[in-house]
């Protein structure tokens, strides 16, 4: 899953980055408002943690601009303000939860998982592809009645192919939503992943799921 982080303390954007990284999700940060705008808009995200406090533009004139023009990303909104009036400003202007600081990472996490599973119905929660089914909300995937233990990391590349099913996808992209944007090592880590993926939700049940689009990259297919 891709979240956005739009806060201007930067030890603190960058402890949630990788508290994050760490149980599959990716996470770009911006440390004003108006970049975290533009990022939010030009690029999809699973969700964004959004601070009030912003340099270059506040939280809520962020938030606002956001639900104008369309932006349906959960938004949690991260905040040393912590008054009542102040949560229910945040809940009038489109934001979809509120956690003040100081925090606890697992309560965050928690969040941020709860919100995944309150997305729009035109994303639905569990994504299927042929009988291969991801659940985002509780990390879990079935092959028909079978569950797949996954890694973090394969399930983020699976949840990737999965929202793009039937879509060539290139190592490049793989790697910039599923690892991170500044990622500077070998690109053929992607097929390696998309190796033990391969071992885990196809050998095992007789079926190809993921074909390789030589010279592009990679497509999930229905099995």
């Amino acid at each position: 899953m891709r979240v956005l982080v739009v806060d201007d303390e930067v030890p603190l954007a960058r402890l949630v980055q990788r508290g994050l990284a760490k149980t599959g999700f990716v996470v770009e940060i911006a440390h004003n408002g108006i970049d975290g705008l533009w990022l939010a808009t030009e690029e999809t995200f699973d969700v964004i943690v959004l601070d009030i406090m912003l340099p270059g533009m506040h939280g809520y004139d962020v938030l606002r601009r956001l639900r104008e023009r369309q932006v349906w990303s959960p938004v949690l909104m991260l905040t040393a303000k912590d008054g009542e009036f102040d949560q229910v400003d945040a809940l009038d202007l489109g934001a979809d939860d509120y956690l003040t600081k100081p925090f606890s990472f697992p309560v965050l996490e928690a969040r941020l998982r709860a919100l995944t599973r309150r997305t729009p119905v035109s994303r639905p929660v569990v994504l299927t592809v042929g009988g291969l089914r991801l659940d985002p909300g509780s990390t879990q995937v079935f092959r028909g009645d079978t569950e797949i233990d996954l890694t973090a990391r394969e399930f983020s590349l699976l949840h990737f192919l999965m929202r793009r099913r039937g879509v060539t996808v290139s190592k490049a992209e793989i790697l910039r939503h599923v690892w991170d944007p500044a990622f500077e090592g070998d690109d053929n880590v992607v097929e390696v992943y998309v190796g033990y993926l391969r071992r885990k939700i196809d050998r095992p049940f007789g079926t190809d799921t993921i074909a390789t689009v030589r010279g592009l990259g990679y497509r999930l297919e229905d099995s």
